[in-house]
């Protein structure tokens, strides 16, 4: 009875600061003892009255939430954006005026492969960043490449089914893969980047990140200009070769995570600059490609680069799961002055994003300090799970005379021209192969050599001789060379290859 009372007395006079330093349950109360379960008796049973055991069982059972179904495999930090042009004629956006500094959260990814898995393995690379600016959070969910693979979003799920693992052996088949790319012709470009080294970077501070889809800037007199946002890293771009990457992944296949982190500890921060590309509406259809083709480029030459700010990441998440793996992106978080354009893949995006999120991290996900907006958020959306809102009035719904009228708006709609009718049908002006093309012939003798052995690894694993030839008949269309030198290195039947190639369109 003495001791009982001097352990409560002891607990009573504890500080916050004691309290911290001591195990305790959920509810806060300590742990008394966190190595034995509370039996009946020496050889007895154990008490479900022992509420650390049921509880910890309880919480570990629960510790893993629905892994995302891409990029799962990834790695954050925190910095800063500092624009250095004021973009003011362009657009309302409160981070683009000159000076202007604004907290960001940058998560890097792989795409098709689960958590765990090694980073050394191909892949087109995420940069999804999200903005704390004083009108909202603004996230711009793009690649390390500036293109995609499809261009409609009706595609996705198919893409993705095609890329990830078989269902009946679990194990990624490019039999699968280009069965699937087959029908999609305009993949090539894509691949001619990701089969490049820049499928496999050395670190996640020597690759670029690209916004991808065109999106819409507009001023306060609610004239717009489509945009794309292409953030050039300051370390210079780095790939691995066949040899580098064998190696690295018997060294450290967590070097893209080890790396990141040991510069940012090491306080060797990372900085990209931002560039981005304007397009006036006008000339929109001026190009022999359509500028809202998530598959192609907007060719510097054609569309010049203007640099506007610098990112700079200084800081690495407290808590992994917390933090990064909790952190949550999706196009359709937009802030006042930038729009989406009407880019079909971004469109679909724009909804299976903000979905996926819902599901994986719950309705309030946005409640959780990573994905918090750093101003006052004000609508009439309640409850549900993990809801910390804390509102305290009874006015649920707008308008109400019990509340002040609203102020005005600062974002409107953009007034867009329409024309034409409902219809489902492939986009215009598809050009396939061109810039595949281009690319190819842009890459020096080396690039052009790992290309093609890079390639030839998985498109020489295709058991299916009809799929192997319509894929090399797609790289012999973007470049003569390109396809024989790939063709001989998978064991390919050239005379096939240019007279399937010769039946296609350009």
């Amino acid at each position: 009875m003495v001791k009982h009372s001097l352990w409560v007395a002891m607990l009573a006079t504890m500080t916050l600061s004691t309290q911290a330093a001591v195990l305790t349950k959920d509810n806060g109360a300590a742990v008394g003892d966190n190595q034995n379960s509370i039996t009946a008796g020496e050889n007895g049973a154990v008490l479900l009255q022992d509420v650390q055991l049921v509880q910890k069982l309880q919480r570990f059972g629960r510790e893993r939430i629905p892994e995302r179904v891409v990029h799962a495999r990834g790695t954050g930090a925190y910095g800063e954006f500092v624009a250095t042009k004021d973009l003011s004629d362009l657009t309302v956006a409160s981070l683009f005026k000159a000076g202007t500094k604004t907290p960001v959260f940058l998560r890097f990814s792989t795409v098709i492969h689960p958590k765990g898995s090694p980073e050394t393995l191909r892949d087109p690379h995420g940069f999804g960043l999200k903005f704390y600016t004083e009108q909202g959070n603004w996230d711009l969910v793009g690649n390390n490449l500036p293109v995609f693979f499809i261009r409609d979003a009706m595609k996705f799920p198919d893409f993705i089914h095609a890329m990830k693992p078989s269902p009946v052996t679990n194990v990624q088949d490019p039999n699968r893969i280009f069965d699937f790319l087959q029908s999609q012709p305009w993949s090539v470009n894509m691949l001619t980047y990701v089969y490049s080294n820049l499928g496999t970077p050395l670190s996640y501070r020597h690759l670029d990140g690209f916004g991808v889809h065109a999106f819409k800037l507009y001023n306060a007199k609610g004239e717009y200009k489509y945009v794309k946002f292409n953030f050039r890293t300051q370390q210079g771009v780095k790939g691995m070769n066949l040899e580098q990457t064998r190696d690295m992944q018997g060294k450290d296949f967590n070097h893209l995570t080890n790396d990141l982190y040991n510069n940012i500890y090491a306080g060797n921060y990372p900085k990209w600059d931002l560039y981005i590309q304007v397009l006036d509406p006008k000339d929109l259809n001026n190009f022999d490609f359509n500028p809202l083709d998530a598959t192609k480029i907007w060719p510097n030459e054609l569309i010049p680069e203007t640099k506007v700010g610098t990112l700079t990441l200084n800081r690495m998440p407290k808590n992994f799961f917390n933090e990064t793996e909790q952190s949550a992106f999706a196009p359709g978080n937009l802030i006042p002055g930038i729009e989406p354009s009407e880019d079909r893949l971004l469109q679909g995006r724009i909804f299976s994003y903000s979905d996926t999120q819902l599901y994986r991290l719950g309705v309030n996900h946005q409640q959780i300090p990573v994905n918090r907006p750093r101003v006052q958020v004000n609508n009439n959306n309640q409850e549900g799970f993990m809801n910390i809102s804390e509102r305290d009035s009874e006015v649920n719904y707008e308008p109400s005379l019990k509340q002040p009228k609203p102020a005005a708006a600062v974002a409107r709609a953009v007034a867009t021209p329409l024309a034409g009718t409902v219809l489902q049908q492939a986009i215009q002006k598809q050009q396939p192969f061109k810039q595949a093309g281009d690319l190819y012939r842009s890459y020096s003798a080396v690039e052009k050599k790992d290309l093609i052995r890079n390639l030839a690894v998985d498109l020489g694993a295709v058991k299916d001789a009809e799929t192997k030839h319509i894929m090399l008949s797609y790289f012999y269309k973007a470049d003569a060379d390109y396809g024989t030198r790939l063709t001989a290195a998978v064991k390919g039947n050239l005379a096939t290859v240019k007279a399937k190639a010769a039946k296609l369109q350009d």
